[in-house]
């Protein structure tokens, strides 16, 4: 047996906690009949041991009915069965600009960091799909690799920066070509996506070559072009924190969206779209469901699974017997003193008669 919430199993406690409230609460009773009469008048008044017995078993009902709530919200599961399971879906590989011309300001608070965002609203409708993050400036960076684990994925997008890859610059053209040589492997020839998202400034890395070979391979690249198209001056902090403008030999650098190489770059690409952000937004989700969702999909995965039965139904089941039961044997005991009290007062009246 293992369970599959086991945080709820820390409330246990409150079973041995109940117990002792119970037998505190039946010790305070006999201690107070005590104090209020004795002798052969207390005798009297306490009630027989059957009753006496079955209120401790109404109260251990609620108690171990509290018991079962508990293990049953830490869903219990049993019988593992190793099952066959297949994933459907499309490799998709973010490959995002991360040089410090993606630290404007044009889309607040930045270029990159509105990137971050967009992205991570997008997790919430992935299914199926391997997805992976491709960081670039003068360099490439794997920052993760094809994976359907989610969770991991947006981690690695939380710790994109332009310290991720430390050499500066553009180089888009290699950033593409780390894709096909180093993520997608050669057993899928189709169902690959490219999804670039960068301002566009390029140093000579050809990145319309560089597509056009991910073209003749099958990949698709979706381009997204960020960046006001006047030019924006790009910001750093500094050592205090304090934000001013990078300064490269003695002049101010200004970053500008080069729309014409991205559109050249989708154009070459199997079946590439451009999409013209610019200082806009985009719903990625919206984009993911017209554009990969509803495209052609491959088996991603296949393989096998251990599956369990769940036992939750069975513990709650348990819990909700143990209550109705409490509740019938107090309204059986309640008739049963009605029942008592009548024939009581039936026996004084023909005492009465007699008498008369």
């Amino acid at each position: 047996m293992k369970f599959g919430q086991s945080d709820w199993l820390a409330l246990l406690w409150l079973v041995p906690l109940l117990g002792l409230v119970v037998v505190l609460a039946e010790r305070g009773r006999v201690r107070a009949l005590d104090r209020l009469v004795s002798g052969s008048v207390r005798e009297k008044m306490v009630w027989p041991f059957s009753t006496r017995f079955r209120r401790f078993v109404r109260k251990a009902m609620v108690v171990a009915a509290v018991g079962f709530v508990v293990v049953g919200l830490a869903r219990p599961e049993w019988n593992p069965e190793e099952k066959a399971v297949k994933s459907t879906g499309r490799d998709i590989v973010f490959l995002i600009d991360v040089s410090r011309s993606m630290l404007a300001q044009d889309l607040a608070p930045n270029r990159l960091d509105r990137t971050k965002i967009w992205i991570g609203d997008l997790v919430a409708s992935l299914a199926g799909d391997r997805v992976g993050i491709v960081a670039f400036a003068g360099g490439s960076v794997v920052a993760c690799p094809l994976t359907l684990d989610y969770e991991f994925f947006s981690l690695a997008l939380d710790e994109l920066s332009p310290k991720t890859v430390p050499r500066g610059g553009t180089n888009i053209g290699d950033a593409i070509r780390k894709v096909l040589n180093d993520v997608f492997d050669d057993e899928t020839e189709r169902f690959r996506d490219i999804i670039l998202i960068t301002d566009g400034e390029d140093q000579q890395s050809l990145p319309v070559e560089a597509a056009r070979a991910g073209g003749q391979m099958g990949v698709r690249i979706i381009t997204i072009g960020l960046g006001s198209e006047q030019g924006q001056v790009v910001v750093v902090e500094d050592g205090s924190g304090q934000v001013k403008p990078l300064v490269f030999e003695g002049q101010v650098v200004k970053s500008q969206l080069d729309r014409k190489t991205l559109e050249e770059i989708a154009s070459v690409s199997a079946g590439g779209v451009y999409l013209h952000v610019a200082t806009g937004t985009i719903d990625l989700e919206r984009v993911y469901a017209d554009l990969i969702r509803s495209a052609d999909q491959t088996t991603i995965e296949a393989g096998e699974a251990v599956r369990y039965d769940e036992g939750f139904g069975f513990f709650i089941a348990a819990a909700l017997l143990l209550l109705a039961l409490e509740v019938w044997l107090n309204e059986r005991h309640d008739a049963g003193r009605g029942s008592a009290g009548r024939r009581g007062g039936a026996g004084r009246a023909d005492s009465s008669q007699r008498v008369a």
